[in-house]
């Protein structure tokens, strides 16, 4: 059969089999274009700052007192509610003191009497009426009477515990009718007394972070406050964004060889009494010079193996991948150590729908409007 034969036995529906088949050795036709995706872009933020590190801590009183009586007897009154603040010089407890005013009485009869007798010596001693040797005697008798008075004075006065310092005193541990000692090394626990304003907070510094603040205070070049004390923030289990502010009050003389840290202790004011001894909190102090830096928003940091990285928009609205080594936490953003060099525009929300070299539709990040409140009452 020759070509012409051929070409007269194809029909046409399978000519056009034909041209199929041969359309699908190629490669398949593209699928239509979809819009470039959008994604919120924002600049990288270029600010001064001190960065400043954490550190875990507790809070105790400034002074703590134990109240214990100086004289022996009964409780006949506790003159306080437990967990009230008290004034120093307040009384908390009253120990009958009717023993004591009986010896007090008594004390001062006999100073009365010696003193009279003592006034009289010289007299006497001009008209020979006593020797020389009574008169001493006269006298001597005079201020051992004085010195008993003095003690009978206290032991009365001791009658009534008072309060030692300002503070919270606890919970009566001896209540009315109990016989309480008043002797020295094993005098009775009535209660303790913790100091409100200001407190102490406690916190174990790492040796890297000592060394670190013992080079900026060496060097002069540490943040301190307008009283040229070195500031510390504290936040409490319930708080955020360290609203409470203080300063380095000391560190200790040495550093614990067991956990390789040193004691700090800062000083916080707390006017309202809310810092109560006890509590766990969060402190953070200044560990660098002022410098700028670089940062950038959480949500613009990508993770690629054991690596992290931002994109970029460049000037035709593609992305670039861009690798970054970042530093600690500055109020809610990264500080970027290295990676950027300032001015660049990153993708801060759509980093899941773009890849390298990708043209994107950016929008500008919009700041959140704060909340009104309304205070009107209802």
């Amino acid at each position: 059969m020759n070509l012409k034969s051929v070409s007269q036995v194809v029909s046409l529906p399978g000519l056009a089999l034909v041209a199929g088949l041969l359309a699908g050795c190629g490669h398949p036709a593209q699928s239509s274009s979809q819009p470039p995706p959008t994604v919120t872009v924002a600049p990288v933020e270029q600010k001064e700052i001190v960065e400043w590190r954490e550190f875990t801590g507790h809070t105790e009183p400034v002074d703590y007192v134990d109240i214990r009586p100086r004289v022996s007897g009964y409780i006949q009154e506790v003159k306080f509610k437990s967990g009230q603040l008290v004034k120093k010089g307040d009384v908390l407890f009253v120990i009958d003191p009717r023993w004591n005013k009986a010896v007090f009485d008594e004390r001062q009869a006999d100073y009365d009497q010696t003193k009279s007798e003592a006034g009289r010596v010289a007299i006497l001693l001009q008209s020979h009426a006593i020797s020389e040797e009574e008169a001493d005697a006269r006298r001597a008798h005079f201020e051992t009477a004085k010195a008993a008075l003095d003690f009978a004075r206290l032991d009365l006065e001791y009658t009534e515990v008072r309060a030692p310092i300002d503070g919270r005193v606890s919970r009566a541990l001896m209540t009315e009718g109990n016989y309480v000692s008043g002797v020295a090394g094993s005098a009775s626990l009535l209660t303790t007394i913790a100091s409100v304003d200001p407190v102490y907070v406690y916190a174990d510094v790492d040796e890297n972070s000592f060394l670190k603040l013992h080079e900026l205070i060496s060097a002069n070049a540490m943040e301190t406050n307008a009283h040229g004390q070195i500031p510390v923030q504290l936040q409490l289990a319930d708080e955020s964004n360290f609203p409470r502010e203080g300063y380095v009050e000391s560190l200790d003389n040495h550093l614990d060889p067991g956990t390789g840290s040193i004691l700090l202790r800062a000083v916080f004011p707390n006017p309202n009494g809310q810092i109560v001894p006890g509590l766990f909190a969060r402190i953070r102090i200044p560990l660098s010079k002022r410098h700028p830096a670089f940062l950038v928003d959480e949500r613009a940091i990508g993770t690629d193996q054991s690596q992290k990285f931002v994109f970029t928009l460049t000037s035709s609205n593609t992305v670039a991948y861009q690798t970054v080594d970042l530093g600690q936490n500055f109020e809610g953003k990264r500080i970027v150590e290295s990676g950027l060099r300032g001015g660049e525009v990153i993708v801060v929300n759509g980093l899941q729908r773009v890849r390298t070299g990708m043209q994107v539709t950016p929008e500008k990040e919009v700041a959140a409007k704060p909340v009104e409140v309304n205070t009107a009452m209802r």
